[in-house]
């Protein structure tokens, strides 16, 4: 089985192509993800994305992305930035391309030098902000409300409670500054192995979340550490970005614009009118093939 590896601000992944067929069983997939990623014994990866034909009419190509854990997520904002250089270099020559996502429609469009995709600018969607939609069960608020900088319980003995605020955009997203923690992010990357799972895993969030800390350093850049749903730390996550640039604007910490830093790099997020925009690069790192899966 031939596939390529990519990664977007370090958070890397493993493509595999069935745009023109099926490569791995349906019922197999997440067990494969969490085989093929495990690192050290097999390739290593935070994912794999799948490149398949879209389901329905308005879509060009439908983007699949499969956690190191094995569970299946809705998007992922540097995911969908290797898919689509990979897409457009190698699969078809459309931009913007229209993708099919389980977090809905993205559209994505290149900065192109020859025949080379140099940046994608990512379409991200509306935000949404009722508990219903993260899903969060937590007492005292309904389905309609909105949770910005509230607090929950914790059981770690390093942070007892947290502020926190919520988000989904395609996938749900739980969002701290660590100004209103009174902790700073050495803290954070100190503890974050036990503070990121166990909010990940915390009973008000039945489909579990991905956690961003966040600092802000001026109006118009943040430093963000991660904590990724079914993946752990990463060097960065396009989705978590967007989310955390969103609540800090809707906070009115931050300017609608904003450059924030990532262990992996850099990322630009833009809130306009119509949406929130992503924009950022992706690197093609090797082909290879799978001939023998030796797990």
């Amino acid at each position: 089985m031939e596939f390529t590896k990519m990664h977007a601000l370090g958070n890397d992944y493993i493509i595999i192509n069935e745009f023109d067929g099926e490569k791995v069983k349906e019922e197999e997939k997440g067990e494969f993800a969490k085989k093929i990623c495990r690192r050290g014994f097999s390739v290593g990866a935070d994912g794999v994305i799948f490149i398949q034909k879209p389901t329905s009419n308005g879509y060009d190509i439908r983007f699949r992305i499969f956690n190191s854990d094995g569970s299946e997520a809705e998007m992922c904002g540097n995911g969908i930035r290797c898919f689509s250089k990979y897409v457009y270099e190698r699969v078809m020559k459309r931009n913007p391309l229209r993708v099919e996502t389980k977090g809905g429609l993205r559209i994505c469009e290149m900065e192109i030098e020859g025949d080379e995709v140099k940046k994608i600018k990512v379409y991200m969607g509306v935000p949404k902000f009722k508990l219903k939609d993260i899903p969060m069960v937590v007492d005292g608020y309904k389905e309609d409300d909105e949770f910005l900088n509230g607090e929950i319980e914790l059981k770690n003995p390093y942070l007892p409670k947290v502020k926190l605020s919520v988000v989904n955009v395609g996938n749900p997203h739980a969002v701290i500054f660590v100004e209103d923690n009174n902790i700073d992010l050495d803290f954070v990357r100190k503890h974050l192995d036990v503070i990121g799972k166990e909010i990940e895993h915390h009973e008000a969030f039945p489909e579990r979340i991905n956690v961003h800390f966040v600092k802000v350093l001026n109006p118009n850049e943040i430093r963000i550490v991660t904590w990724e749903r079914g993946a752990g730390y990463t060097t960065a996550c396009g989705t978590g970005t967007t989310s955390s640039v969103i609540i800090a604007h809707k906070l009115g910490k931050t300017n609608n614009k904003v450059l924030a830093h990532l262990d992996g790099g850099d990322l630009e997020i833009e809130i306009k009118d119509d949406g929130v925009y992503m924009i950022g690069d992706a690197v093609m790192v090797y082909d290879a093939k799978l001939i023998n899966i030796g797990w």
